[in-house]
């Protein structure tokens, strides 16, 4: 009985089904008993609030890709996945529900809102890890982790404990990133900084011995200078050489600063004399700790003034820099005002602008933790694919400073201290304590702060094991192998996991890093819901079938390069789908239900035709570059061969070259179909299960089916030169025809002209597939070609071919479209050749545009020069 496919195939349906099976079955976990090598990837926990984005897709297609292969290749894969309780963002969109029923969180209380934030991750949280599972990632999701999971919150709480038992976590006063609409602490990479065309103002501050003179400040924050303690120039600035000592006068207040020498000054900057407000500035607050000053902050927590800003206390900054300036003016002390464009920090959450203030925060001592983190890369134990990534690394690795941790949240992990109403003494514990062990008073309470998201994401690779206990898990799978992640979180969470699994495991968490690009639209813009240019990847996996999708973005995201997406990219590669679905309709015509799968070696025993010999080695070579570049993370190049191979040689040229004998073909053709599609599988899962099961197989799954590796023996050199002696043959013929405007329904005759024996005997036992792939009626082979006019020639592999035209066209016909066709060609081509030596079209207009152009013409005198050939034939 002949195995029987629907006429077209159903990617939804087809999905859905085969993931459940997949996962019923067991085929994603890994194991931790098991002595096959371990290949561990774990999964970048997306955020409990997110679904999914192209992004998202990017990356879980190129792991997907490697797991899959290295399942297939009998590792024992661990794809660990998760979810990030992400504090800020989850808090956000919990106070914004709250908000929809006239409430706070506050109105709630703190323990109240934590169990209200649980309830939403119960019900709403975590459909990104559903919509994971659509795209076809094969995640062991026995193992699935939270970071807010009870296991994860033992680790964080160890490892804060140990840090500040040795002295790498501490408490302190300094200038932190404040964001007044999160009301929290921020660190450093959660400030985005964004370009702002602003003004630069210039304020005369009066000199204490000098009554009518004057200096002149620049700043672009007016507001800021109610907390000045000093004015500074650069040491090396001559014209200011004669105020070393005295002071100048604050506006408005009244203060007395100090005139100061730092060299961070530069005299370039404004007047060369710059006010110091260390409350408020980071440069100005490192600038006090080595001069000894003090410290005002004007600025509170709601970005108001505060008390100390004397008259204007209450204002919001930007009232009370209106305020100042007009003072200023009344005061005749705003000597000019400049435009300035520069960068402003805004939250990363909120967009709200970050202020700069003075204030108490937990902080990890970050060098002693930088320096072996540094070294591990740099000694190649972690390596970055593509390796120039490594330079950003290092470059904020070695100038990181100390890690603000501490968050003014309620969800999220709670900072482990606890603070003493009696004695005062703070105690960091593992354990909640129910009294003061210095003084035993039971007025303890815990700090209300939480901890910063990435502290926890950065024990990923091993809290999710079970560290802190030695575990089966954590003794097989760690270090991990690959990470595979965007360049734009390597400081917030690369950097970090490698400090953290240095510090803790004594091992780099993982082996690699594979840095994928930034998904872009079709104009190459990046995708933002502003412009309105956002894809929501399960509705192109709708529309497409998700193997296309995962294998267009395969196909072209090289490591670290960005990649533009457009309906034309997934059409071709639906189309690939389509054709390989085609493929299986045309070779399930032949195979029967009772057909076993040959083996390699029973082939290799056979006396194969040459187009099986040929096939066969084309598979060997192929299955060659998909390995090396799967190896190298080269997955657009691994893409590359399989799609050439599968399109072209498979489908184009060896299934049309065995219509003529396909039974005698059988044996080769299952067993190159089916190595293709294991070839295939991990790009396009769920398509290449679906035709693998209705082969003749070994095996339960395509899933756990052995991945084709290369056999030197397969290769076949004489075969492939013959074959593709044969293939330009037909390819010749077939430019010919089409160049001349022969009829379709026409045969040609063809003389080739050659004197080698081995030559001849080939084509002669070839020409059936020449006759039937060229539509020729009779091949002569000669000596010499005739010379005759009427004849068009080509040369193919050396070898000179000719068509004669007699009888199969009207000369004089042909002659008159060919000229007409090349004048307006050739009319087009000068069109565009005037347009592109215009400098001012070329300077002016759009880099695009003129590269389109420049392609137009290339195309056009391509035309021309075909047209101009034809004509020459015909005399």
């Amino acid at each position: 009985m002949k195995v029987e496919i629907s006429k077209t195939y159903n990617p939804k349906e087809a999905e859905g089904r085969w993931y459940q099976w997949w996962e019923s079955q067991g085929y994603f976990r890994a194991d931790e008993k098991s002595q096959h090598p371990a290949f561990v990837i774990v999964m970048p926990p997306p955020n409990v609030t997110g679904s999914l984005h192209m992004g998202h897709m990017l990356n879980d297609t190129v792991q997907d890709v490697i797991v899959r292969r290295k399942r297939m290749l009998g590792f024992n894969t661990l794809w660990l996945p998760g979810m990030d309780h992400a504090g800020i963002a989850t808090q956000n969109v919990v106070e914004r529900e709250l908000q929809k029923e006239g409430r706070t969180r506050h109105d709630l209380g703190r323990e109240k809102f934590v169990e209200r934030v649980w309830q939403w991750k119960e019900q709403y949280g975590g459909i990104i890890l559903k919509q994971i599972r659509r795209i076809g990632a094969s995640c062991d999701w026995s193992r699935e982790r939270f970071t807010f999971d009870q296991g994860l919150s033992r680790a964080v709480r160890e490892v804060f404990v140990r840090l500040y038992e040795e002295g790498l976590i501490y408490r302190g006063k300094r200038l932190i990133n404040w964001c007044p609409r999160c009301h929290t602490a921020l660190s450093d990479l959660e400030v985005i900084h964004e370009h702002a065309d602003s003004k630069l103002y210039y304020i005369r501050y009066g000199l204490k011995a000098r009554p009518d003179a004057f200096i002149e400040v620049a700043t672009t924050r007016p507001e800021t200078m109610l907390g000045d303690t000093a004015v500074a120039v650069n040491p090396k600035d001559e014209r200011y050489k004669k105020y070393k000592g005295e002071s100048a006068i604050l506006p408005l207040l009244g203060r007395e600063l100090p005139f100061i020498e730092d060299a961070a000054v530069d005299p370039a900057f404004g007047t060369g004399v710059v006010k110091v407000t260390p409350a408020h500035d980071p440069a100005d607050f490192e600038m006090a700790q080595r001069h000894d000053l003090s410290q005002i902050s004007v600025i509170d927590e709601d970005a108001r003034i505060t008390a100390n800003g004397g008259p204007y206390q209450g204002l919001d900054r930007s009232e009370a820099r209106t305020r100042i300036l007009a003072d200023l003016e009344a005061q005749g002390l705003v000597a000019k005002i400049e435009s300035l464009a520069h960068n402003v920090g805004h939250c990363q959450r909120c967009n709200a602008i970050v202020e700069p203030l003075l204030s108490t925060q937990w902080f990890v001592r970050i060098q002693p933790l930088a320096e072996p983190a540094i070294a591990a890369v740099e000694l190649g134990r972690t390596q970055f694919v593509p390796p120039n990534w490594a330079k950003t690394y290092f470059e904020w690795m070695h100038n990181i400073r100390d890690w603000c941790i501490s968050r003014q949240l309620w969800w999220g992990h709670r900072i482990p201290a606890w603070y003493c109403d009696d004695c005062g003494q703070m105690t960091v514990s593992r354990t909640d304590p129910d009294r003061c062990p210095q003084c035993s008073s039971g007025k303890i309470r815990q700090d209300e702060d939480v901890l910063d998201t990435w502290f926890s994401s950065g024990l990923w690779p091993f809290s999710t094991l079970g560290w802190p206990d030695q575990t089966a898990d954590l003794k097989a799978f760690y270090p991990g192998t690959l990470l595979v992640t965007a360049y734009d979180i390597i400081f917030f969470w690369v950097a970090r996991m490698i400090m953290f699994g240095l510090k803790f495991m004594n091992d780099v968490p993982f082996k690699d890093v594979y840095i994928t690009g930034m998904i872009r639209d079709a104009e190459r813009q990046k995708m933002s819901k502003s412009k309105g240019n956002v894809v929501d990847p399960l509705e192109i996996c709708d529309q497409y079938g998700t193997d296309a999708v995962r294998f267009a973005l395969a196909r072209v995201g090289a490591p670290g390069t960005d990649i533009s997406v457009s309906d034309e990219l997934l059409d071709s590669y639906r189309a690939f789908a389509t054709k390989i679905w085609n493929a299986a309709r045309f070779i399930f015509r032949y195979v029967d239900e009772s057909d076993r799968l040959p083996s390699l070696a029973e082939l290799k025993q056979s006396n194969l035709p040459l187009v099986d010999r040929w096939i066969l080695s084309r598979l060997a070579r192929a299955t060659e570059e998909v390995n090396r570049s799967l190896e190298q993370y080269n997955l657009h190049e691994a893409a590359r061969h399989i799609y050439g191979f599968f399109w072209h040689e498979f489908c184009d040229w060896y299934l049309e070259m065995i219509k003529l004998h396909p039974e005698r073909s059988k044996p080769a053709l299952l067993y190159v179909f089916e190595s293709a599609l294991r070839l295939l599988h991990p790009f396009m899962p769920f398509i290449t299960e679906e035709l693998w099961q209705n082969l003749p197989h070994k095996g339960e799954s395509i899933v756990i089916a052995p991945y084709p590796e290369f056999d030197p023996e397969m290769v076949d050199e004489c075969a492939e030169s013959q074959a593709e002696l044969i293939q330009e043959i037909v390819k010749k013929v077939r430019n010919i025809r089409a160049e001349m405007n022969v009829e379709a329904k026409l045969t040609v005759p063809v003389r080739i002209a050659t004197a080698d024996t081995e030559l001849t005997e080939l084509l002669s036992s070839a020409r059936e597939y020449i006759f039937k792939l060229a539509q020729v009626s009779q091949l002569e082979v000669v000596t010499e070609l005739s010379g005759g006019k009427l004849a068009a020639r080509a040369v193919a592999a050396g070898l000179a071919l000719e068509v004669p035209l007699s009888g199969l066209i009207d000369v004089e016909t042909e002659r008159a479209r060919l000229k007409k066709e090349l004048e307006k060609v050739q009319n087009q081509a000068d069109s565009l050749e005037r347009k592109l030596s215009n400098a001012s079209f070329v300077d002016k207009a759009p880099k695009e545009v003129v590269e389109e152009n420049r392609r137009r013409l290339a195309d056009y005198q391509d035309q021309a020069a075909k047209l101009a050939e034809g004509l020459k034939r015909l005399g």
